[in-house]
């Protein structure tokens, strides 16, 4: 529990386990649409990012997970954040002018807009861990292949699509274990990713990211051949071990997670003024 990172299944008896992965996967969806909506004034999206935000603590502490384990997991976006906060603060010239750097000037526009990147991000990051660490491998294919069953009277190989993505998610786990393990290694030979120039930055990462794809080739080979000396056909007619069975609890809680839509449909619509409201409390 103390290592939890994208794609890794974390075991678990809690509520969250234990619903289908097909109502996981809903309302996951259901809360990527709700990060991307907008709600009215900036003070107003960061009130209601700040509830998601709640609601997805309220969700990794029902799971039984560590959440600082999950905001470790957000630490390689530390430097893609950064970097679009250097970028927008810098280049979006439009708005009220917040201050001004050596002669540049930074306006609160590109200061909101990085805020709002920033945010949606961790949100999303932070949704994806929980739906992979509390859901297996197996039965993130099989709620995918479900959920896009219609596609096939389109003939869209449709369960390809689904253990293309979820090997993807699985393999995630496995790659930074990896680039982890070829770090140690480098660093052992005298190769420093942390202080020296920015040339020698570059072929720090080179040392890195070279094995690393090496090594995720191999893999792939590896999985493959396996696959293949199990019999496995893409192209073949499944069968499954396991059955599972559309039961009236999966129906609550996809009326639920409808309702749900339609609540953050309806803020996006109406755009209530929450803002005056909690200023009138105080």
């Amino acid at each position: 529990m103390n290592n939890i990172a994208l794609g890794r299944y974390v075991p678990g008896n809690s509520f969250i386990h234990k619903m289908d992965s097909r109502i996981k996967i809903i309302a996951m969806i259901i809360f990527f649409v709700a990060v991307f909506l907008t709600y009215g004034s900036v003070a107003q999206n960061f009130i209601i990012y700040g509830l998601l935000f709640v609601i997805l603590f309220s969700f990794i502490k029902i799971a039984h997970l560590s959440f600082l384990s999950v905001l470790k997991s957000l630490k390689a976006l530390w430097v893609m954040m950064l970097f679009l906060l250097l970028i927008n603060t810098f280049v979006i010239k439009t708005g009220t002018l917040a201050f001004v750097i050596n002669g540049y000037e930074v306006y609160w526009d590109g200061i909101v807009r990085t805020g709002y990147i920033i945010v949606r991000l961790m949100l999303m990051i932070m949704l994806t861990t929980l739906l992979t660490s509390t859901s297996k491998p197996l039965d993130l294919t099989f709620g995918l292949e479900w959920l896009l069953s219609p596609l096939k009277l389109l003939k869209v190989p449709v369960h390809i699509f689904a253990m293309t993505i979820s090997l993807a998610l699985r393999f995630i786990p496995t790659l930074m274990e990896e680039a982890n393990k070829i770090m140690r290694a480098q660093s052992s030979r005298g190769v420093d990713f942390k202080e020296g120039k920015l040339k020698d930055k570059f072929k720090a990462i080179i040392s890195l990211i070279i094995p690393l794809f090496v090594s995720s080739f191999l893999r792939s080979g590896e999985l493959a051949d396996a696959m293949e000396t199990r019999g496995y056909d893409p192209n073949g007619k499944r069968t499954k071990y396991r059955r599972k069975y559309w039961k009236s609890k999966e129906t609550l809680q996809t009326v639920g997670c409808a309702l749900l839509l339609a609540c953050f449909i309806l803020l996006s619509v109406y755009k209530p003024d929450f803002v005056s409201l909690i200023q009138g409390w105080f």
